[in-house]
């Protein structure tokens, strides 16, 4: 498989993440002219998510592949506006272990390769075993799973009326998201594990090299005094 992608791909890429922007600021209108605040506000923050990677690359000259910066957008977009804003949590009982197990999956990601190129710089000592980057990357998204579920019940104590955990069986709702977290970034451990013994796994690999080639001056390494 082609470390780069095609410009039809990027294109593609590009206007899908447009397209769920979009129906975003189409849901923003509706929710505002209909006064429905709460969901007013869940929207905006969809749209202030998913400009994260321009923001990333005016700021900092950080260049996000096009199709991470699509899997981001429409994870959000899953999440807040069709979970949360179109009450598909509430419609279907498995709404919610699909995207906790997908979270458990994306930050499982996001942690191994935060890891991974902070190894390539002068940031952080070099030669990390690979257990250890894997070993981080189940350890991040199961905490960030924690602080979530920490914000839910929190929303939920101080009588918001969201109801972000199950008033029934809110231990049971809280177990489940943390489990499915957890297996999704194990699945994402192991994936990397495979990529870093063997260089197999084109999705990290082809998504570590693309980062590479198009932030190079992020891992230049400074020379050292002798």
């Amino acid at each position: 498989m082609s470390v780069e992608t095609s410009a039809d791909d990027r294109s593609l890429y590009v206007k899908l993440t447009w397209a769920l922007q979009a129906i975003c600021v189409v849901g923003l209108v509706l929710a505002v002219v209909r006064r429905h605040w709460e969901n007013a506000f869940l929207i905006v923050a969809v749209i202030v998510l998913t400009l994260v990677p321009a923001f990333l690359w005016r700021r900092y000259r950080v260049t996000i592949p096009p199709e991470f910066q699509f899997i981001s957008a429409l994870f959000v977009f899953l999440s807040l506006f069709v979970g949360s804003v179109a009450g598909y949590y509430s419609k279907y009982w498995w709404w919610d272990i699909m995207l906790h197990t997908s979270s458990g999956f994306l930050l499982g990601i996001i942690g191994f390769l935060a890891l991974f190129l902070l190894n390539r710089t002068d940031r952080i000592p070099h030669g990390m075993k690979p257990a250890f980057l894997c070993f981080f990357a189940v350890t991040f998204a199961v905490f960030l799973g924690v602080a979530w579920e920490i914000f839910e019940f929190a929303c939920d104590r101080l009588g918001t009326g969201m109801d972000m955990q199950s008033t029934k069986s809110g231990v049971v709702d809280t177990m489940v998201d943390l489990i499915v977290d957890t297996l999704g970034a194990i699945v994402v451990a192991l994936m990397g594990y495979a990529y870093l013994r063997s260089g197999r796994y084109s999705f990290l690999a082809d998504g570590v090299r693309k980062f590479l080639a198009k932030n190079p001056s992020l891992f230049r390494r400074r020379a050292r005094s002798a």
